[in-house]
């Protein structure tokens, strides 16, 4: 009877949509060149999330490749709905706390987003849809922690209590006009704390939450070094819409961020291995693979707001810094995060929050309304995001933390010995490689 539940709620939420009133699309002040090149945006963000899927499907073991895989496809159709349904109104709808978070009823099943006023020279469905995929990814990224651990249906019911509890507060208060972070000041362009820092915390709460108690994890190399590859290329190809994207417009702005996110994940690939090479360690196409990713996070919340030469000094920085916390993690901690998404999400995006705060400037960005960045001699943007910094980590490990336990009393996320041994893949889905 249990297994029923989620079908006749999902055919009820179908129904109520039926009863919406259609509506004309808005379309004075309209530019076409932008709406193409945010449908494109949109699209390469989507394909982030099967990007994910390959990188981590291909870093696990061969029993558990599918499982790893499927968290992040099911996210696709879980959030999707979840969004539609409310989310984008927790995210965007007007402010109904203090700038913490939205009116849920505002956009309720999409409510008026079709005659709504356009969001910049663009429609407001395809602004909800474009940030429709952030709300996807994140909760996919936090998969790399909670691989081979957690029961499937567990897994669904905590992402929609992460996409509802957390990332939605999260974009209301860093990009709502009304929004706490937003007014304050912070910059974050396309998500270092909306998307990186979460997940990343939430790994880090799960990391220790699910920690196996007299348990050793045994050490299992990686099942499909191509996979991880072809991974990379397409979470590669996709941050090109993720963070050209958020400009949000096709433009000047849109061509600089394009550029330093390239810049930033050419050189955090090449400073892991060369750093790992230094330490005696032989260069790896998974070392140069995690790397560019870390670049890609780290400089995600910057590549609107700085320079393209200081987007190389931002790559390379933050993957000495994370490949540092993986050996950290490893050698003088028991934390069980399986693909090290605390060390390149958490700590890679909370390292390109603080290089935002450093190297912003006004010439890149000339919505850059507080200020310019500390190499520039201004403090004021650099404390600010120093403060932000640590409102965002105590929200999201904490609220991870809560989130968890409550998905726990309702579903127990353990998976059991019997099941570990057997692999996820056959023991939760019927599927073999």
């Amino acid at each position: 009877m249990k297994n029923v539940i989620p079908l006749v709620l999902l055919i009820a939420v179908s129904v109520l949509g039926l009863f919406t009133t259609p509506a004309v699309m808005v379309t004075e002040g309209l530019v076409s060149g932008d709406v193409a090149w945010m449908l494109a945006a949109s699209a390469f963000v989507l394909l982030m999330t099967p990007g994910l899927a390959f990188f981590y499907g291909g870093m696990i073991d061969t029993k558990n490749i599918i499982s790893t895989m499927l968290q992040s496809f099911v996210a696709m159709g879980v959030i999707s709905v979840v969004w539609i349904v409310v989310g984008f109104s927790l995210a965007f709808g007007p402010d109904l706390a203090g700038g913490f978070i939205g009116n849920p009823m505002t956009y309720f099943m999409f409510k008026g987003v079709a005659e709504a006023p356009l969001w910049g020279t663009v429609p407001l469905m395809l602004f909800a849809f474009f940030q429709l995929k952030f709300a996807i990814i994140t909760p996919a990224l936090i998969t790399g922690t909670f691989a081979e651990r957690v029961q499937f249906k567990s897994y669904l019911l905590f992402i929609i209590l992460f996409s509802l509890f957390l990332h939605s507060p999260l974009a209301h208060m860093t990009w709502a006009a009304d929004g706490f972070l937003f007014k304050l000041g912070v910059l974050d362009f396309a998500g270092g704390t909306v998307v990186h820092m979460s997940a990343g915390f939430a790994a880090l709460a799960a990391s220790m939450y699910l920690k196996s108690k007299g348990e050793k994890k045994a050490a299992a190399a990686p099942a499909n070094i191509p996979f991880v590859l072809l991974g990379t290329g397409l979470l590669w190809f996709g941050w090109f819409g993720f963070n050209a994207g958020s400009a949000l417009t096709a433009g000047a702005l849109a061509t600089s961020a394009f550029a330093t996110t390239n810049t930033a994940s050419a050189a955090a690939g090449l400073a892991w291995i060369l750093f790992d090479s230094a330490r005696g360690k032989k260069p790896s196409a998974l070392g140069f693979c995690i790397g560019a990713v870390v670049g890609l996070v780290a400089i995600t919340p910057a590549a609107g707001f700085v320079t393209v030469s200081a987007s190389l000094f931002i790559g390379t920085v933050a993957a000495m810094i994370s490949n540092l916390v993986v050996h950290w993690k490893a050698s003088k901690t028991s934390l069980e995060d399986t693909l090290d998404v605390f060390p390149c999400h958490g700590v890679g995006g909370a390292v390109g929050m603080l290089m935002t705060g450093i190297f912003a400037h006004t010439a890149v960005n000339s919505l850059n309304t507080t200020g310019n960045g500390l190499f520039f001699g201004e403090s004021h943007l650099f404390v600010i995001h120093l403060i932000a910094l640590a409102i965002v980590i105590v929200f999201a490990f904490v609220g991870s933390l809560i989130l968890l336990k409550i998905t726990d009393l309702i579903s127990p996320l353990h998976v059991s010995a019997e099941d570990k041994l057997v692999g996820s893949d056959f023991a939760q889905h019927g599927e073999r490689m």
